[in-house]
């Protein structure tokens, strides 16, 4: 059963306007993510994937990232437009997240920009924001969108979103 559309007010953008396969585009706003009083990445040259059904995600150039706080994962995931994930965990002072972030090393045709930049989980830091709204996170442990006040949905992940 397909959820119905939230209709999208002035100035918003519903997740079930985004495309199948998803896209990519170059995202001018800022981004600060923090986590145990330290700002881990903060940019304004990310890149935003949009895919049907799910709030951005947004990824980040490792050039702004605190790359010294974060240890390579073990894991790998794989998803079907971009290819084979890695992962990082996030490492301040006596704190540690496990998986806290994921990025592309080889990312297949048409996803190759994506190259090293990290997406982190909004649900695992204390905070990330985009200029200077504080993101919810997407439901769901396994996915990483940011939800902000212009994207309506229902999102998948949500309460009674299985099947979608």
């Amino acid at each position: 059963m397909k959820p119905k559309p939230i209709t999208p007010g002035a100035g918003q953008e519903s997740v079930w306007d985004y495309p199948r396969p998803p896209k990519i585009e170059d995202f001018p706003g800022h981004i600060t993510i923090k986590f145990a009083g330290e700002i881990i990445a903060d940019t304004t040259r990310a890149k935003r994937v949009l895919e049907t059904s799910h709030p951005p995600v947004y990824y980040i150039p490792p050039k702004d990232v605190k790359m010294e706080l974060l240890s390579p994962a073990d894991n790998h995931s794989f998803c079907e437009w971009k290819g084979s994930a890695n992962y990082y965990h996030l490492n301040v002072e006596d704190k540690q997240v496990r998986y806290a972030c994921w990025y592309y090393p080889k990312p297949v045709e048409g996803f190759k920009e994506l190259k090293d930049h990290m997406a982190f989980y909004a649900q695992k830091m204390d905070e990330c924001y985009i200029d200077d709204e504080l993101v919810t996170p997407q439901p769901g442990k396994f996915y990483g969108g940011w939800i902000t006040r212009n994207i309506v949905g229902p999102f998948k992940g949500e309460e009674g979103s299985d099947g979608w």
